[in-house]
């Protein structure tokens, strides 16, 4: 088990670390876990993906999450060595014959999901007709505030998926509907969008929809977008399976960015300054990927272990990674003290989702220390600390 600490000031007293430290937050993933799984009206599934790390995934199942949404065999294989007996979800829509057959045979895997009717084809060849199978059709949905639109890549429209579902009813598989309204979705209006395409596919296909799975999407808190509170998603959603009026049927989903964003930070120390830059040890080939589109920004706090820092005057700085890429930077600058120098470090807030999951080796540079925290990355006045 990773070592505990108090705060993260104590974890830089203490340590005095000059390489990255994931601050793993184990009462907020327990608690965030556990408000889905008591708020939402079905099988919360934790997409794997976002964050595969172990200890997390051990807060959240602790915080009731028994259903895991995966993406090929390796995640399956990882749900099944640390939850034996948990209920795993393959959930990607293009899957290769080998990764359904492992799916099939080796783990038991009975829900798969499909966009067209040739991924239905592999699926019953390699499973040898296994009519216990249950087979969602992914339905493509319009971009309604998401920051990434997963639909231009995955999902059918309407009248394809209503085809795709009967083919399902015809082969006497069970049959699902399922959809992701896109990352980092910050207005419940989404989901009530894509429910009701839902329907206009169920009533044109004529087939008894068992499983209905409404996705991820549930945003993060980040400096520049908050989104809308779990509750007003919740309560569009609800609202939503009452007009649907299908009694017989479960509901699913899929959240991942919601369940582990706040759980996690970043403490990185700062290496050099040049006037107005500073030279960290993460960058955009590590944790800090998501920042490179610009479209995400993660609040940030400064930390000094000998003095304190003026707080009257800050500066915005550009920050890069520890590679020798130019391209290891964050696009947008971020305000800190004005005397920040070397030696000291930046606590990165709310990146427990897509940081460790996507972090490389480039250039023999690799964050994978973990401790954990018992306090909360803090707001002051209602803000985060120190953001441009």
């Amino acid at each position: 088990m990773p070592r505990h600490f108090d705060t993260t000031f104590d974890v830089v007293k203490e340590l005095k670390p000059s390489y990255p430290v994931y601050c793993l937050r184990p009462n907020i993933l327990r608690e965030t876990a556990q408000r889905f799984v008591e708020m939402f009206p079905g099988d919360v599934l934790y997409a794997v993906k976002c964050n595969p790390h172990p200890e997390v995934m051990r807060y959240l199942h602790e915080g009731g999450v028994r259903h895991f949404d995966t993406a090929s065999p390796e995640e399956i294989a990882l749900v099944r060595r640390q939850f034996p007996g948990m209920k795993a979800y393959f959930m990607h829509p293009v899957k290769s014959r080998d990764a359904i057959r492992n799916a099939h045979r080796v783990f038991g895997i009975d829900h798969y999901v499909i966009d067209t009717v040739e991924e239905l084809e592999k699926i019953r060849e390699e499973t040898e007709g296994d009519k216990k199978l249950v087979i969602h059709v992914r339905l493509a949905t319009p971009p309604a505030g998401a920051t990434y639109n997963l639909s231009a890549k995955f999902g059918a429209r309407p009248m394809v998926a209503a085809e795709l579902l009967k083919k399902v009813d015809e082969y006497g598989y069970e049959a699902g509907l399922c959809f992701h309204v896109g990352s980092q979705c910050t207005t419940p209006n989404g989901y009530r969008i894509a429910v009701e395409l839902i329907r206009q596919v169920v009533d044109f296909s004529g087939v008894q929809v068992r499983h209905i799975d409404v996705g991820g999407g549930f945003p993060g808190q980040y400096m520049n977008q908050r989104g809308a509170s779990l509750e007003e998603f919740m309560d569009e959603i609800k609202d939503c399976i009452r007009w649907l009026d299908m009694p017989d049927t479960t509901f699913m989903c899929e959240p991942g960015r919601a369940l582990v964003s706040s759980g996690v930070s970043l403490i990185t120390q700062v290496h050099l300054r040049k006037e107005d830059t500073l030279f960290i040890n993460d960058g955009v080939y590590g944790s800090l990927s998501e920042t490179v589109t610009g479209q995400l920004r993660y609040p940030v706090r400064p930390l000094r272990i000998n003095g304190e820092f003026n707080q009257e005057e800050t500066l915005d700085f550009t920050i890069y990674g520890p590679t020798c890429d130019n391209m290891d930077v964050l696009p947008a600058a971020v305000s800190l003290p004005a005397d920040i120098r070397e030696g000291d470090w930046i606590e990165f807030g709310h990146i427990g989702a897509y940081s460790n999951a996507l972090a490389t080796h480039f250039n023999g540079f690799f964050p994978e220390m973990q401790v954990t925290v018992g306090e909360a990355f803090p707001f002051v006045d209602g803000e985060f600390p120190y953001v441009a």
